[in-house]
C-alpha cells in the first residue's frame, strides 16, 4: 500500500504542475500560435542593443516587442518541452511594457536609467522570480511559490527588462540531458532526437529556437556552456562574484568549495557582450552583497591588432573529443595560426584537478540530492549511474572487477577515492584544489599566454537516452574551468559534417580506442556521425579569474577571424 500511495503522489503533483503549464499556455490570446509577420520578424531580427534603443525613443513599445517573442516562446514550447511557466501576461501588464512616447514627461529621464528595455529574458527554473515555483526539477518544491526574487531577477527588472518565462532543468540539476518527472524531455531544437544538454536545457533551447533574447542560467559544471554548445550559441561563465548569484538554487546547498555560478546565454556574441555589460553597468553589487565591486573594462583586441598566444587543449585524458568537437577546435586553432597569432600546445595538470573535483563534488555521495526526492522519484541516468558507482561497498566493487575480468568486458567504475569524504578530508582536498590553481597559474604565466582553447565537450549533442553512456565524466572539459575559477566562453564554429567527421573503419581495433577506459569506450559508443549531421560545434575560450571582458574581446578575435576564413555556422535562428 506505502508504494502505490508514495506512487500516486508523485503522479499527482507531476499531473497538477504540468496542467497548470497547459493552462497558462492556454489562456494565452490566439494571436500567440500564429508565425510572425514581415514586420515582426523585422523587430525579431533586432540586436540586443538596436531593441533597447527603439524602446528608448518610443519607435517600439516594449509590449509590441514581447508579443513578437511571445510566438516564438510558444513555439519552442511546442516544438522542444523547454518551460516549466508561462509569466508573458505578468511581463505585459507591467508598467515599462507599456512605455511609449505618449507617456509621462519623465519618460526619457525613466528610460534612459534602464539600459535593457523591452529586452525578453527567461529565467532557469532555479532561480526566484516572487511568486513562481523554483522546481530545480523536484516535485517536493512543486507549489512551493517564492517569497522574494533573486538578485539578478530585481536587476533585470529595474534595468527595464521583460521576463516572460521560466525554463526546465533536469531532476536535481546534474545531469546530461534536460529531463525530470515534473515536465519530461526536452528537445534539441535542431534535431527533436537529440538533447539539449544539461542544466540550463530548457534555457538554451528558447533561446535557440528564438523566445528569448537572453537565458539565464546556472553553471557549476557547465551548466551554461554545454547547452551553449548543443544548441548552437554563445554564452559566458563569469568567474566566482562577477554576476549575480544570490537566490539562484542547487540540489547541493552550502556546498562553496566549487561555487555555483549564474550566467547568460545568446543567440549572438553581439548581444552577449552588450548583456553582461549592461548588467556590470547595474552595479551588481548592490543587489547581491557576494558581487566584487568591479567596473565595466572595454577593451577590443581587433582594434589594437594586437598578435595574441593561444594555448590549446587537445584532451582531458579522460574522454577524448570525437573527430566533429576536435575539427571544431582544430579549425579555430588554425585560423588564428593563419591570422599570424601565436597557438601552442597547453598541457597544465588536468587529471590532478579533476580528481580532486570529483572528490569535492560527490563528497557526500549524494546524500543531499537523496534527501530531496519524493518516493519513486527518478534521477537522470547519469547522476544515479555515477551515484551507483560512488556507493557501493569495496566488496561489491571488487566483485564487479572480477566479472569484468572473467568475462573479458571490463565495466566502468568509480575510483576508490570517490567515496563520502569526512569534513576534514574535504578541508585537505580544498588545500589540494588550490595548489593546483597555483599550478595552473604558474605555467599559463611562463607560457606567457593570454587564452586556452579547447572542447565545450567531447561530443555534439547526446541522442535522447545516451546521458548515462556519456557520463557525468564527459563535462570535464568545462568541470575543469568552474575549479579553476577561470572566465571561460562558448561560441559556435561550424556544424557536424557526416562526410568530414564519421569515425573510420575498424575504429574500435584501433590504438586510440583500445587505448580508452571502459567508461572512454562506452561513451564514445554515443557518437554516430551521420546521425548528427548538422548538429552545432563549439569551442570553449577561457581567460583567468575575473577576466570576463577579455574573454568576451578574445571570442570577438576567433568569430572574426574564422568569418575571414569563409567558416559558416548554421544557426537554428536561420533555418526557421
Amino acid at each position: 500500500m506505502g508504494f502505490w500511495a508514495s506512487s500516486s503522489v508523485l503522479e499527482r503533483v507531476c499531473a497538477v504542475k504540468k496542467t497548470e503549464r497547459q493552462r497558462k499556455i492556454e489562456s494565452l490570446a490566439v494571436s500567440y500560435s500564429a508565425p510572425l509577420t514581415p514586420s515582426e520578424k523585422k523587430i525579431h531580427d533586432l540586436s540586443l542593443t538596436a531593441l533597447v534603443s527603439r524602446c528608448r525613443s518610443g519607435e517600439l513599445a516594449p509590449s509590441d516587442v514581447m508579443r513578437v517573442y511571445g510566438k516564438r516562446t510558444l513555439l519552442a514550447q511546442q516544438e522542444s518541452n523547454c518551460l516549466t511557466d508561462i509569466l508573458v501576461d505578468e511581463a505585459l501588464s507591467s508598467a515599462l511594457a507599456h512605455w511609449g512616447p505618449a507617456g509621462d514627461s519623465d519618460g526619457d529621464r525613466v528610460c534612459n536609467a534602464r539600459p535593457l528595455l523591452g529586452v525578453p529574458i527567461s529565467v532557469k527554473d532555479s532561480i526566484d522570480i516572487r511568486g513562481h515555483d523554483t522546481t530545480i526539477g523536484l516535485a517536493r518544491n512543486c507549489n512551493q511559490p517564492a517569497a522574494t526574487s533573486s538578485a539578478i531577477v530585481r536587476l533585470l527588472q529595474d534595468a527595464g527588462a521583460l521576463i516572460h518565462a521560466k525554463t526546465t532543468v533536469p531532476t536535481a540539476l546534474f545531469a546530461m540531458e534536460t529531463e525530470s518527472d515534473v515536465f519530461g524531455r526536452t528537445t534539441n531544437p535542431y534535431n527533436r532526437a537529440y538533447g539539449v544538454g544539461a542544466s540550463t536545457g530548457g534555457g538554451g533551447a528558447v533561446v535557440s529556437w528564438g523566445g528569448s533574447k537572453i537565458e539565464i542560467g546556472s553553471d557549476v559544471a557547465g551548466s551554461v556552456r554545454i547547452p551553449a554548445h548543443t544548441c548552437g550559441l554563445w554564452s559566458l561563465k563569469g568567474s566566482v562574484g562577477r554576476f549575480p548569484s544570490l537566490g539562484n538554487h542547487s540540489s547541493m546547498p552550502g556546498f562553496e568549495a566549487v561555487p555555483i555560478l549564474v550566467g547568460p546565454l545568446a543567440s549572438s556574441l553581439d548581444d552577449l557582450q552588450e548583456f553582461y555589460q549592461r548588467v556590470i553597468q547595474m552595479e551588481p553589487w548592490t543587489y547581491d552583497h557576494t558581487c566584487v565591486p568591479l567596473q565595466w573594462r572595454p577593451i577590443n583586441f581587433l582594434e589594437e591588432g594586437r598578435r595574441l598566444k593561444w594555448g590549446v587543449i587537445w584532451t582531458d585524458h579522460t574522454i577524448p573529443p570525437s573527430p566533429a568537437c576536435k575539427r571544431a577546435l582544430s579549425t579555430v586553432a588554425e585560423a588564428l595560426r593563419s591570422d599570424g597569432h601565436e597557438v601552442v600546445d597547453f598541457s597544465p595538470p588536468i587529471l590532478e584537478v579533476l580528481g580532486v573535483g570529483y572528490q569535492l563534488f560527490f563528497a557526500d555521495a549524494g546524500s543531499q540530492i537523496f534527501a530531496k526526492l519524493l518516493p519513486n522519484e527518478r534521477l537522470n541516468d547519469a547522476l544515479m549511474g555515477t551515484l551507483t558507482l560512488i556507493r557501493r561497498s569495496r566488496f561489491v566493487k571488487s566483485l564487479y572487477r572480477l566479472w569484468g575480468y572473467i568475462t573479458g568486458r571490463p565495466q566502468p567504475e568509480a575510483p576508490e577515492v570517490l567515496c563520502s569524504k569526512t569534513i576534514v578530508e574535504e578541508r585537505e582536498l580544498v588545500i589540494q584544489r588550490d595548489a593546483l590553481r597555483d599550478q595552473w597559474h604558474q605555467q599559463w604565466t611562463s607560457q606567457g599566454l593570454d587564452f586556452v582553447l579547447t572542447v565545450t565537450h567531447p561530443f555534439p549533442a547526446l541522442a535522447n537516452g545516451d546521458g548515462a553512456k556519456a557520463s557525468l565524466m564527459s563535462a570535464s572539459y568545462t568541470f575543469l574551468f568552474n575549479l579553476l575559477d577561470y572566465a571561460a566562453g562558448v561560441l559556435p564554429v561550424t556544424n557536424v559534417d557526416k562526410e568530414l567527421d564519421s569515425l573510420p573503419a575498424n575504429f574500435e581495433s584501433s590504438a586510440e580506442y583500445q587505448g580508452m577506459t571502459p567508461g572512454g569506450q562506452l561513451a564514445w559508443s554515443t557518437y554516430d556521425a551521420e546521425k548528427m549531421h548538422g548538429l552545432p560545434l563549439s569551442v570553449q575560450i577561457v581567460g583567468r579569474r575575473l577576466e570576463e571582458e577579455k574573454v568576451l574581446a578574445a571570442m570577438r578575435v576567433v568569430e572574426q577571424t574564422l568569418k575571414n576564413k569563409g567558416v559558416v555556422f548554421k544557426a537554428k535562428k536561420d533555418l526557421i
